[in-house]
């Protein structure tokens, strides 16, 4: 069987995963020790919650997962019902996530982050889009590139005889993430708490523009649909 073309995909979904580190930089660093694209970790944290250690919330890991699940829910039901062509449902993920983080990236300047109230609605906002994003990337299968986890994509590199062009995908996902991490923890030492937000939201907002681009203006867009 020869293997799927994928077209544009991965150079989109490398940036995807920069800005999954972009996201959860602010998540964990500016709102209380919480991811909105990790959920293994938080998993772990709201265990930790529950035990009573380590000063962690286990309500403000159980938010995330709840928002993380109703974006991943609507990311399936857009990748199942009446499925486009790869492309075009990459373009609209990415453009329903950039307004997302772009609002939750408003509201933080708006209002006061001190505020319970705020962090959780930013929890949420940041959670669904992560959540939609986590979806359609199962649907566009990808390998190697799942945009919000990297423990099959570690193992892999480590352990797999693999040939050259698997090994460099699955060390761009790798290093992408990283890169978003460290952006983002510069951006919010250095900047404003919530930087790292405007700069994933203009990130997205290009991949939706690329992607559906990609797909009305090339002539071979079907031989990886």
């Amino acid at each position: 069987m020869e293997p799927r073309e994928h077209g544009p995909l991965p150079p989109l979904l490398i940036v995807l995963t920069v800005v999954t580190g972009l996201v959860d930089s602010v998540s964990y660093l500016a709102l209380g020790q919480v991811f909105v694209a990790n959920m293994t970790g938080n998993i772990i944290f709201l265990g930790f919650g529950l035990a009573g250690a380590g000063h962690i919330r286990a309500t403000t890991s159980l938010l995330a997962i709840i928002a993380f699940a109703v974006g991943a829910a609507f990311g399936g039901r857009a990748a199942t019902r009446n499925p486009p062509h790869r492309g075009l449902l990459l373009a609209g993920v990415t453009g329903v996530q950039a307004v997302l983080v772009a609002a939750a990236a408003t509201f933080a300047n708006l209002a006061e982050v001190s505020d319970a109230w705020t962090r959780s609605s930013l929890i949420v906002l940041l959670g669904i889009a992560m959540g939609a994003q986590n979806a359609v990337v199962r649907r566009l299968a990808v390998p190697d590139l799942k945009t919000t986890v990297l423990t099959q994509t570690v193992t892999g590199l480590i352990a797999d005889d693999s040939e050259t062009p698997e090994r460099l995908r699955r060390l761009a996902s790798v290093a992408s993430m990283l890169v978003g991490a460290l952006i983002g923890g510069f951006l919010l030492r250095t900047v404003e708490p919530y930087a790292p937000l405007w700069t994933a939201a203009a990130a997205l907002a290009a991949c939706s523009v690329a992607a559906y681009f990609a797909v009305t203006r090339r002539p071979n867009a079907t031989t990886w649909s």
